[in-house]
């Protein structure tokens, strides 16, 4: 869900960075512009679920709500610990507002994020979470979020008109072989994994991408994803602008979406001249059709990919 589509200077209507991201019932934060607590409240983003932020980089526009969103965590009682992830620089932040307003109840895990191509940085059971760099004026990161691979399931028929044992459909959830043998150890049937196994569903996969320049390495880090959130803060009669400052125009973000392979792209982070994002949508959508805009409020779906023998049952 997007909480906040604004850049640098905020406007009546769009709120600075922010978004919420569900895997598997776990939440997840995005930046963390001001307001984001604010906007959380808004749209029932339960601040109970949260324990994970992921921060691009150190400019207000992305973290000036991280504060009052500390405090509001801390005035629900909250007592499990927050971990959140960020360029260097963000433990000093944290402090300096701790020596002034003191330590929240519960504790706050800062993990350095430093990379340059795309880095493991974060795990759970069903999710492999990825930063790499960006192209802005201070550090700054992406985040790739991608469901891992599941296990394989086993035809459902053959299991008795093979006689498969328990360990043997392990085996073949696993992606292995089985192999049969005979009292004196002789190999006496090969039970291939492709022929008694399906994917129960493809992993999906979505990429954040705010502030950067273009970039060629960008698209191919992205390659293949479900879904991508690209920064275009201006129009393409703006490049040069977007070249001084280091970011995007929305055309530089539809072609990043489309050299990527990417099924689905997200705009944000628009500058506050466009009170109008038609022109932004446009350009976008001429490159790459299948473009939306993010604002407050909007939800983005990626559809559970099932395979066509599940769907069968």
């Amino acid at each position: 869900m997007t909480l906040g589509s604004a850049s640098a200077r905020p406007t009546s209507s769009r709120f600075p960075s922010a978004h919420s991201l569900i895997v598997g019932g776990r939440l997840f934060l995005i930046d963390c512009g001001e307001g984001c607590q604010m906007q959380m409240a808004r749209f029932k983003v339960p601040f109970s679920r949260l324990d994970n932020i992921f921060i691009s980089h150190l400019h207000g526009d992305h973290v000036f709500g991280l504060f009052g969103l500390i405090s509001t965590l801390d005035m629900t009682g909250r007592l499990s610990p927050l971990h959140i992830y960020a360029p260097e620089g963000m433990q000093k932040l944290l402090d300096t507002i701790s020596d002034q307003f003191g330590e929240p109840k519960y504790e706050i895990v800062v993990h350095t994020v430093k990379c340059h191509e795309p880095e493991l940085i974060c795990q759970f059971k069903n999710l492999d979470i990825y930063a790499f760099s960006l192209r802005h004026r201070i550090e700054t990161y992406g985040y790739l979020f991608k469901e891992k691979e599941p296990l394989l399931n086993v035809i459902k028929d053959s299991i008795a008109e093979h006689n498969l044992t328990l360990e043997e459909i392990g085996t073949l959830k696993r992606g292995e072989d089985v192999v049969r043998r005979n009292d004196n150890g002789e190999q006496t049937e090969v039970l291939r994994c492709e022929d008694f196994t399906y994917r129960p569903f493809e992993p999906r996969s979505f990429a954040y991408c705010s502030d950067t320049a273009p970039f060629p390495k960008l698209q191919e880090w992205v390659k293949g994803v479900d879904l991508v959130y690209h920064e275009a803060t201006y129009a393409s009669d703006l490049k040069a602008l977007s070249k001084t400052t280091a970011h995007s125009t929305s055309e530089d973000a539809a072609k990043v979406a489309l050299a990527a392979g990417a099924s689905k792209l997200v705009v944000g982070h628009f500058s506050s001249r466009y009170r109008n994002l038609d022109l932004l949508l446009e350009e976008a959508r001429s490159v790459f059709p299948e473009t939306y805009l993010a604002q407050e409020g909007m939800i983005f779906d990626i559809p559970e990919k099932l395979s066509p023998m599940k769907q069968r049952q």
